[in-house]
C-alpha cells in the first residue's frame, strides 16, 4: 500500500486536493495513478466529479400459482410503498425505500427493492430489510410463496446489464479538460491520439470482444487498489469496473471521462474496523461528522476520480508503441 497523489478534485461533493492510498501489487499502478493525478494538478478545476445518484438493491424472489396472480399481486404491492416503507423502518434506522423494478417469468416475482443506506454500502442492511418484508408480504398476500431473499435480479457481484440500466451503489461522473501541451508535455501524447484509441480499442474492441455496459481499459485495477485500502467488500469490482470513457477534442485540448454507475463502497459497516482502513478513510476526511450518506459520496467522487488519472495514464501510454511493457520491465522486473 502506499499513497499518490495529490489528486485535483473539484465539484458538487468536494474541492481539494486529495492523497489516496492505494493497496495493489501491480506496483506500476502507483506512478500510473500518480501521472494523471499530477496532470490534474496542473488543470484548472482539477477533475471535476458528480454522484449522479445512490442506491443499494435486494431482489427477492415470490411464486405465485401462475402469471395472472403474479401480475395483480405485484400491481398491489407496487401501490404500497408507505406499508412497505413501515415495514423497512423497523429493520433500520438509515434504510429508505426509494424504488422498486420487477419482472415476471412465469409464475415467478422478481422483485428488486432499491434503497439509500447512509454511509455503509449497505449489503447487508438491505438484505435485513427484504427479509423483514418477505414475511409482511406472505402474510398479506396468502397466494404468494417464499423462493429465495436473492433472486439476482439485484444484482450482487455479477456482471449484468440491469445494475448498469438502473444503477446499484453510487452513480458517479468524472471530468477533465487538458490543455494540448500539457498533454504532450506530461502525457506524452496528443488528444487525438487519446480519442482514437479510446473509440478502436474501448469501444469497438470492447464490443467485439462481447464486454456488459462496459468500456475501458482497466477500471479494475484502480477500483481494487482503492477498494482494499478503504475496507471495501473487494468482490464488487465485478460490477464496479463496468464503466464507460469518452474521450473528445475540444477547441484543441483533450475533454476526457469517466462514468462509474457502480461504485459500491461506505465508510461504516463490515471491513470498517481496522487500524489501517480506519486510518486511511480520516486521511481522506471521509470519517467526519457529517449529515448520512455524506461520507460515503465523497468516497465515492474520491475513488471515481483515482480510476480517471489510472484510465487516462494507461490510454497515453498505450498510444505510444512499447511504452506500456517498457513501464512495466522497468517496475516489475
Amino acid at each position: 500500500m502506499r499513497n499518490v497523489g495529490p489528486l485535483k478534485i473539484s465539484g458538487p461533493v468536494l474541492d481539494e486536493k486529495v492523497t489516496v492510498p492505494l493497496a495493489t501489487y501491480e506496483t506500476p499502478l502507483w506512478p500510473s495513478v500518480g501521472r494523471g493525478a499530477r496532470v490534474s494538478t496542473l488543470v484548472e478545476g482539477g477533475i471535476k466529479t458528480t454522484v449522479i445518484d445512490e442506491r443499494m438493491t435486494r431482489s427477492i424472489l415470490l411464486e405465485a400459482e401462475d402469471a395472472t396472480e403474479a401480475m395483480l399481486a405485484l400491481e398491489s404491492i407496487k401501490a404500497r410503498r408507505d406499508d412497505l416503507q413501515a415495514v423497512v423502518a423497523t429493520s433500520s434506522r438509515f434504510a429508505k425505500l426509494i424504488d422498486m423494478n420487477s419482472q415476471i417469468v412465469a409464475n415467478l416475482i422478481y422483485l428488486r427493492l432499491e434503497f439509500t443506506t447512509g454511509d455503509a454500502s449497505g449489503h447487508n442492511m438491505v438484505t435485513n430489510a427484504a427479509d423483514k418484508i418477505i414475511p409482511w408480504l406472505l402474510n398479506e398476500y396468502p397466494q404468494l410463496r417464499y423462493s429465495s431473499i436473492s433472486g439476482n435480479y439485484c444484482s450482487d457481484k455479477k456482471a449484468t446489464a440491469v445494475n448498469g440500466i438502473l444503477g446499484r451503489g453510487k452513480y458517479v461522473v468524472c471530468e477533465i479538460t487538458i490543455p494540448r501541451d500539457i498533454c504532450e508535455r506530461r502525457l506524452k501524447t496528443t488528444p487525438e491520439k487519446v480519442v482514437d484509441l479510446n473509440i478502436k480499442k474501448n469501444l469497438i474492441g470492447t464490443m467485439i470482444a462481447g464486454g456488459l455496459r462496459s468500456a475501458n481499459a482497466h477500471y479494475a485495477n484502480m477500483l481494487l487498489a482503492f477498494y482494499l485500502a478503504t475496507g471495501q467488500d473487494a468482490a464488487n469490482i465485478i460490477e464496479g469496473s463496468q464503466g464507460i470513457v469518452h474521450a473528445e477534442v475540444r477547441n484543441g485540448d483533450l475533454y476526457f471521462s469517466c462514468t462509474l454507475p457502480n461504485l459500491i463502497m461506505g465508510t461504516v459497516g463490515n471491513g470498517k474496523g481496522l487500524d489501517f482502513v480506519e486510518e486511511n478513510l480520516r486521511a481522506l476526511g471521509c470519517k467526519e461528522d457529517r449529515e448520512p450518506g455524506a461520507n460515503s459520496r465523497r468516497l465515492a467522487a474520491i475513488c471515481g476520480a483515482t480510476v480517471l488519472c489510472g484510465e487516462l495514464s494507461l490510454l497515453a501510454a498505450q498510444t505510444n508503441p512499447g511504452e506500456l511493457m517498457e513501464a512495466h520491465i522497468k517496475l516489475e522486473r
